[in-house]
C-alpha cells in the first residue's frame, strides 16, 4: 500500500485576504509621530496569512486529479455516508448507520483551488465526523471519496458536478409541451459518453402526439444501440418498462424543465410526492419546480436522482477535436477521411459528409454535430 504524502495545494484567491489597516495612527500622539522613525516601506512575505498555498496530507494511493478531495483524516472518528442532496452550504447525508445528518463541509475542502464550482455533489460518498447531542443530527464532511460516473456541465468556466457515482443517465424529453429538442438529447448523450455512464432516452407525453410521428427519431437512436422508451406519465403508458430499467441501478434523471421528470418518478412511486407544475401556456416552457438534485431510494434496489430542469447545457472538458468521437454514428467514418485533422464540415474527400449524402448518417444528427462543434470551437477561442 502506498504511503501517505504531503503536497503543496493551491487555494482560491479570496482565501485569507488581509485588508490594509487604516487606523494604525489613531492611537498615537502626533507629537510622538515626529519623534519616531517610522519605516517608509512595507515588506510583504509570501508566507503566513497572505499565502494561497498550504501543505496538506493526502492518501498516497489517490489519483493525481483526486488529491484535493483525498485528504488524510482520522477514519476511526468518522462515519461513512452518501450525500442525498446539497442545499447551499449544507449537505444532507445518509450515514451507513441509517441516520440522516445535516452536514457542513470542512473548510479546507471548500477553499482548495480546483475547477469545481462546488466541492460536494449529490451522490458523493463521504467520510464525516458526527457532532454529538444535536437535533437534528449534524456533522462535518471531512473527506470526499473518489467519484465514478458523473453528470457535469460547465458554468462560468467551472465544472458543476450535478450528481456523482451513477450508472445510468435517463435523458427525459417531451413529445410536446414543451416541444421536443433532439439537440439537447445529443448534448446529454455526449455528456453520458464523457462521464462513463449508460444513457437511456425517455420520450414522455406521447399521449399528446401520434406515436407514428416519433418512429423516425426513435429508429435513428435505436440503430445506434441506444435504449429508447416512449412514455406517458399521465396515462401510465410505458411506466412499468421505465421502472424495470431503473431497478438495481443508480440513475440520474435529466432534461429541460416541464418535460415531466418528477411526474414520471411519482408514477413509479407515489409516496415520493414530488412537486410538479404545468408548463406555461404563454411560452410552452417548463417552470422550475425541482430546485436541487436529490437521491430517492428505489424499493426494487438502487436509487434515482431527480435533478432541476435545464434550458442550456454547456459541455464540460470537451474540446472541438473530441466531439466527433462522442457521436456513435459519426465515429466509424472519422478514420476514413483524407485529412487526419478533418473537422467534417468543409474539407474535401470527407467520409463523414459522404455518409450523410448517402443517407448512412442521419442529416439531423450531422447538423447537431456541426452546431455542437461550433459551440465548442467558440469556447476554445481566447
Amino acid at each position: 500500500m502506498a504511503k501517505d504524502k504531503k503536497i503543496r495545494a493551491e487555494f482560491r484567491k479570496n482565501r485569507a485576504v488581509r485588508a490594509r489597516r487604516k487606523d494604525v495612527l489613531k492611537h498615537l500622539d502626533p507629537a510622538e509621530l515626529e519623534e519616531q522613525a517610522l519605516p517608509r516601506v512595507e515588506r510583504v512575505s509570501g508566507k503566513g496569512e497572505l499565502s494561497r498555498k498550504r501543505t496538506v496530507r493526502v492518501s498516497g494511493d489517490a489519483a493525481e486529479g483526486e488529491l484535493p478531495a483525498q485528504l488524510d483524516v482520522d477514519e476511526a472518528a468518522c462515519r461513512r455516508g452518501r450525500v442525498l442532496s446539497v442545499r447551499g452550504l449544507r449537505s444532507i447525508v445518509l450515514g451507513d448507520d441509517g441516520q440522516v445528518y445535516h452536514c457542513a463541509t470542512r473548510r479546507v475542502l471548500m477553499t482548495l483551488d480546483t475547477k469545481l464550482r462546488h466541492a460536494v455533489a449529490a451522490g458523493d460518498r463521504v467520510l464525516f465526523r458526527p457532532v454529538e447531542n444535536t437535533n437534528p443530527k449534524e456533522g462535518l464532511i471531512e473527506r470526499i471519496e473518489p467519484r465514478h460516473g458523473t453528470l457535469s456541465r460547465a458554468v462560468r468556466g467551472q465544472q458543476q458536478v450535478i450528481v456523482a457515482n451513477i450508472d445510468q443517465l435517463a435523458i427525459v424529453v417531451s413529445a410536446d409541451e414543451p416541444p421536443l429538442k433532439p439537440n439537447l438529447i445529443d448534448r446529454l448523450l455526449v455528456t453520458a459518453e464523457k462521464g462513463g455512464v449508460v444513457p437511456l432516452i425517455c420520450i414522455n407525453k406521447v399521449d399528446l402526439v401520434d406515436l407514428a410521428e416519433l418512429q423516425p427519431l426513435i429508429g435513428t437512436y435505436s440503430q445506434m444501440g441506444y435504449s429508447v422508451l416512449a412514455l406517458s406519465a399521465k396515462t401510465g403508458f410505458g411506466v412499468e418498462r421505465f421502472s424495470r430499467a431503473l431497478a438495481g441501478r443508480a440513475t440520474v434523471v435529466a432534461g429541460q424543465s416541464g418535460v415531466g421528470k418528477s411526474s414520471l418518478l411519482n408514477a413509479i412511486d407515489p409516496t415520493w410526492n414530488l412537486h410538479v407544475r404545468p408548463v406555461s401556456r404563454d411560452t410552452l416552457k417548463g417552470r422550475h419546480t425541482t430546485t436541487n438534485a436529490q437521491l430517492l431510494p428505489l424499493g426494487c434496489g438502487g436509487y434515482v436522482v431527480d435533478t432541476p430542469g435545464v434550458r442550456q447545457f454547456e459541455l464540460w472538458d470537451v474540446v472541438a477535436a473530441e466531439v466527433a468521437g462522442f457521436f456513435r454514428d459519426i465515429r466509424p467514418y472519422v478514420c476514413l477521411c483524407r485529412f487526419p485533422d478533418c473537422t467534417h464540415t468543409h474539407e474535401d474527400d470527407c467520409a463523414v459528409k459522404s455518409a450523410v449524402a448517402d443517407g448512412r448518417i442521419d442529416a439531423r444528427r450531422y447538423e447537431s454535430y456541426c452546431r455542437l462543434l461550433a459551440d465548442e470551437a467558440e469556447e476554445g477561442v481566447d
